[in-house]
């Protein structure tokens, strides 16, 4: 990884090692929410997806993990990421089913290179304004800018075949964002699914997803307790080992 100084990167272990994943060891790291992410992705075997902000690529290695024969087209603004992530699809054994474009998802030049897809997702930056981390990297990951939910919602809309699923994982207190800015897009359907860090607390993360053209009430899902005990709850383990999905009911 030459663009990176000595040390600058870790190697990790994702769903009990079936992932491996070079990320920087500075910044916003991978982990529980691209695996969530990734689990909730209703894709089946030879369809083709789309990812928007892949970072190391941790969300796309994860479906790939669990769906084969997946086509995968990853859009990051970040140069040094998207080498990155194209190395770590190498690295896993994916360099032919994925390709990672370097540009902006918002940018008008970069949505004619995304091919027609059944499924689309993203972990977009969260806030619209606030402090902005110190690190670039991380600051691009969280914070919106120019770009907004909206913005995101329908770059990532326009590609998908009729009823294509988009899921994205956002803070919960960003979910009537997130909800609007899927129905401006023309998602419809949509469902949200809370991630409870324990019992009785409140959700911190959500799961949103809509699917194009579709037609129904939005639904509030029980979601999944992530915590019991001193470890994880048997259902959030059988899901970050890789053993079980996430269904939208």
């Amino acid at each position: 990884m030459s663009d990176w100084p000595d040390g600058a990167l870790t190697e990790d272990r994702l769903l009990d090692g079936r992932v491996t994943l070079s990320q920087p060891r500075q910044g916003l790291r991978a982990g529980l929410d691209a695996v969530l992410l990734a689990a909730s992705i209703p894709a089946k075997p030879g369809q083709t997806v789309i990812e928007a902000g892949c970072g190391a690529g941790a969300v796309f290695l994860c479906l790939l993990a669990r769906v084969p024969g997946l086509k995968v087209v990853a859009v990051e603004r970040e140069p040094r990421l998207a080498a990155l992530a194209r190395a770590n699809a190498e690295a896993n054994g994916h360099a032919g089913q994925v390709q990672v474009i370097l540009g902006d998802i918002a940018d008008a030049a970069v949505r004619t290179l995304l091919p027609r897809a059944d499924h689309a997702f993203a972990n977009p930056p969260w806030w619209p304004d606030g402090t902005v981390p110190p690190e670039a990297i991380k600051a691009g990951a969280t914070h919106l800018g120019g770009n907004d939910l909206a913005a995101w919602a329908k770059a990532l809309t326009l590609p998908l075949a009729h009823r294509g699923s988009l899921t994205m994982v956002l803070p919960a207190a960003l979910w009537p964002m997130g909800s609007a800015a899927l129905a401006e897009a023309g998602c419809g359907a949509q469902a949200m699914l809370p991630l409870w860090p324990r019992v009785g607390q409140p959700a911190r993360r959500a799961l949103i997803q809509g699917r194009r053209e579709a037609k129904g009430p939005a639904r509030l899902l029980p979601g999944l307790v992530l915590h019991e005990g001193e470890g994880w709850s048997a259902e959030a383990d059988a899901v970050l080992r890789g053993r079980a999905e996430i269904g939208w009911g």
